[in-house]
């Protein structure tokens, strides 16, 4: 239920495919958006009920696999026999060492980084999950090498509130990076989006550890509620009876007690305070794993990033274009601007997630220029903007449009920077087509544009 385009559905479908099952896929959306991941399914026999679902598929079906986008009270779930998830069917196929980690922002990255720590002593570490990587695409591989080789799961709080009851996630070390004003379109409260990701610990016991943010208040409200062993990280420093990472100036300790150990120090080639913290939490998992300090100093010291994330895309004419696309909320716009100097033309707004738009202000108020997308949160934007007296272009129906206004805008030495603290629903597929369609926009404005800028 849910092909989608990110990868979950595809990688379940082909799993049960290629296991011998009769597979339905049903998906709300055309055979002409849901193509691309159709066209990867084509070696097998399945059916497909497209731009509908039909209560016969779930009725005389003997397992149903719910995407994570859809609501856990959908009517035709409660026809089911049974509903899983591809996390769910992993887990309770899996034998190998999990970390898991969850959080409003931060989790790919970290991930990434940790896995490439892990790489280190386990070079066939997996990863998958939120990440656009279902876990189902590697099991069978996985069960044919060692049970020690760690995966690593990026888990949202929806796969995480699929998981509520099936006690299935038992992670040696759980991850919580931090809690944002997000997805309030969905949920009633904080307090239910907060419930959902604490699934990540509930399985844990005690000699697993829980690794929470000191900065955060829900991070110091989970540290008495999980039944894990508890360790905090913080970028200002821990107080005296806490255990835990956190910054300190160039160096990135681990503190237990009054022994303190180097985890890693120096210059980073990823760029970004929220980064240098990212790199933090992903060093302190390592290290709770066992990673020797020396591993993780080399592959932190090596890590560049992710796509869509802070990611350079190219240094055009003298100024800097960065695509920051998975800010989606206004809060990882604020990390961004923060994260760069003056002569920043930022490239914001989007659909709506039912969030707060005011705190933000204070940053945009740095920015030399802001370009506006069209949606529903653009909407919300435009009176605090007009309020505040911010200047800004837009609202515009088209990116390309967006990235020339933002270059006509720019000197030598400025960036432009996608980053725009809201959803990608209305001129996107999703978050990533949003970064890809930008980055896109900024070859073609090279290629177009002759001269040297100014």
């Amino acid at each position: 239920m849910g092909l989608g385009l990110h990868g979950g559905g595809l990688a379940a479908a082909r799993f049960f495919a290629e296991a011998g099952a009769q597979v339905t896929v049903t998906d709300l959306r055309s055979a002409e958006i849901l193509a691309p991941s159709i066209a990867e399914l084509k070696t097998w026999e399945i059916h497909y009920t497209l731009g509908e679902h039909r209560e016969k598929d779930f009725i005389q079906a003997d397992l149903v696999i719910k995407n994570p986008a859809v609501p856990k009270n959908s009517p035709f779930l409660t026809l089911s026999k049974q509903v899983e998830t591809d996390i769910s069917i992993f887990l309770r196929h899996c034998r190998n060492p999990l970390l898991a980690v969850t959080g409003s922002k931060g989790k790919s990255t970290v991930v990434t980084a940790l896995k490439e720590i892990l790489s280190s002593e386990y070079p066939q570490v997996k990863l998958g999950g939120n990440i656009t990587v279902s876990p189902l695409s590697f099991l069978k591989e996985l069960n044919e090498i060692s049970s020690k080789v760690p995966v690593v799961l990026e888990l949202s709080s929806w796969q995480l509130a699929d998981l509520e009851g099936k006690d299935l996630l038992k992670p040696k070390v759980a991850v919580f990076t931090n809690l944002l004003k997000d997805h309030q379109n969905f949920y009633s409260s904080l307090e239910d989006y907060y419930r959902d990701k604490t699934h990540i610990f509930w399985g844990q016991e005690k000699e697993n550890s829980t690794l929470l943010n000191y900065d955060d208040p829900w991070g110091r409200r989970a540290y008495v509620e999980t039944p894990g062993n508890p360790f905090f990280f913080s970028s200002r420093g821990l107080p005296k009876l806490c255990s835990g990472a956190y910054l300190k100036g160039m160096e990135a300790v681990f503190k237990k007690g009054k022994d303190e150990e180097l985890l890693f120090s120096g210059d980073l080639k990823i760029k970004g305070e929220h980064n240098r913290i990212n790199l933090l939490i992903a060093a302190a998992a390592a290290y709770l794993f066992g990673i020797p300090q020396d591993r993780i100093q080399d592959k932190v010291s090596s890590f560049q990033g992710i796509e869509h994330r802070f990611e350079e895309v190219i240094v055009f004419r003298g100024v800097r274009f960065i695509n920051d696309s998975a800010a989606t909320i206004p809060e990882a716009t604020a990390r961004g601007i923060q994260s760069l100097k003056d002569g920043i033309i930022l490239i914001a707004g989007g659909a709506d997630k039912n969030l707060d738009f005011k705190e933000l202000l204070p940053d945009l108020k740095r920015v030399k220029r802001i370009v506006l997308l069209s949606g529903s949160a653009t909407e919300k934007l435009l009176p605090l903007l007009n309020r505040e007296g911010i200047p800004f272009l837009g609202p515009l129906n088209s990116l390309p449009q967006a990235v020339k206004e933002a270059y006509s805008c720019a000197l030598e030495g400025d960036t432009v920077l996608l980053s725009p603290g809201c959803a990608s629903f209305g001129l996107f597929l999703n978050e990533f087509d949003r970064g890809r369609k930008f980055k896109q926009a900024v070859l073609d404005l090279e290629k177009e544009i002759p001269g040297e800028k100014k």
